[in-house]
């Protein structure tokens, strides 16, 4: 289905608002025909509230998925499901899908792999188009980013989930970090918005305050490319700081990953120097023609 899009001007008649509906998707100065909205106007909205129940009701695609994520070198994946049975006990109950069901549980604790430095979870949310569309290229970009060394846990798949499963995820793995790239809350200008939340330190029972998010990551909104930079800036301060949440601040414009990724203030926590030499590799690299096809 198609994305959304800005009416067009009304017939008979130039636009003055035309030029300013370039810069942005919300739905400004739409006009109306007698006591209700133009045709143009009414049916785009109702295209785009269908788009954001689609979202919210398509199932995640495991199969696709997994073979994506084959195809762009991440890790070998295990599939988990929430204590939420379908989407309808999804929707009314969000405590299940905070924890695992008892079959999930036991096949991430039989799970032989060691320690690791940190997990990528990629669950459907409430928008399963959005994990599958942007998690893959986004990890993918993301592992690129990380210091070398960096023990990467399996890839997990997860149903019907919300972003507290990833802490009891992270725990039965034995990663110092959790990463949910889950999808966010279908608006009706952006139904795929993908967001990440990272926790140090995962185990059941965490608050969102021990959590950082970056959000709505698409093409339209944060690109790629930037998420991935945040996010390997924010797994590289949490390491070396022990926390996530309120503790751990999104510096990561002052250490651009084409830069000297230096921090001279003083008294300040400089990045660790792991993140600033792999970041400076990473932009050499790019300086040779990139053969893969998932960067934007």
């Amino acid at each position: 289905m198609n994305e959304p899009t800005s009416p067009p001007p009304p017939e008979g008649g130039t636009d003055s608002w035309a030029h300013l509906r370039r810069y942005t998707r919300a739905r400004i100065a739409l006009g109306r025909r007698g006591a209700s909205l133009p045709t143009a106007a009414l049916l785009d909205f109702g295209l785009a509230h269908a788009q954001a129940r689609d979202a919210v009701h398509t199932p995640l695609d495991l199969d696709a998925l997994d073979l994506d994520a084959q195809a762009a070198g991440l890790p070998p994946s295990l599939r988990v499901h929430s204590a939420a049975s379908d989407r309808a006990a999804y929707l009314r109950r969000p405590d299940l899908g905070r924890q695992l069901d008892p079959a999930s549980r036991a096949r991430l604790a039989e799970v032989k792999t060691p320690s690791c430095d940190v997990v990528f979870v990629i669950a459907d949310g409430l928008s399963a188009r959005a994990a599958q569309t942007h998690a893959v290229p986004l990890i993918a970009q993301t592992l690129q980013r990380l210091p070398p060394g960096w023990r990467v846990g399996p890839l997990v798949l997860a149903c019907q989930a919300r972003v507290a499963l990833g802490d009891e995820i992270g725990s039965l793995l034995r990663a110092a970090q959790v990463v949910m790239c889950l999808g966010e809350r279908p608006g009706l200008t952006a139904p795929d918005s993908l967001g990440l939340y990272l926790t140090h330190g995962p185990s059941p029972g965490l608050t969102d305050a021990q959590r950082n998010c970056i959000s709505n990551v698409r093409p339209e909104g944060l690109p790629y490319a930037q998420a991935a930079h945040k996010l390997a800036w924010l797994l590289a301060g949490a390491r070396r700081l022990g926390l996530s949440g309120v503790g751990l601040k999104d510096e990561s414009e002052d250490f651009p990953a084409d830069g000297l990724l230096h921090d001279t203030r003083p008294n300040h926590l400089s990045i660790p120097a792991e993140f600033a030499l792999n970041a400076q590799r990473t932009a050499t690299n790019r300086i040779a023609p990139h053969s893969g096809a998932l960067m934007p």
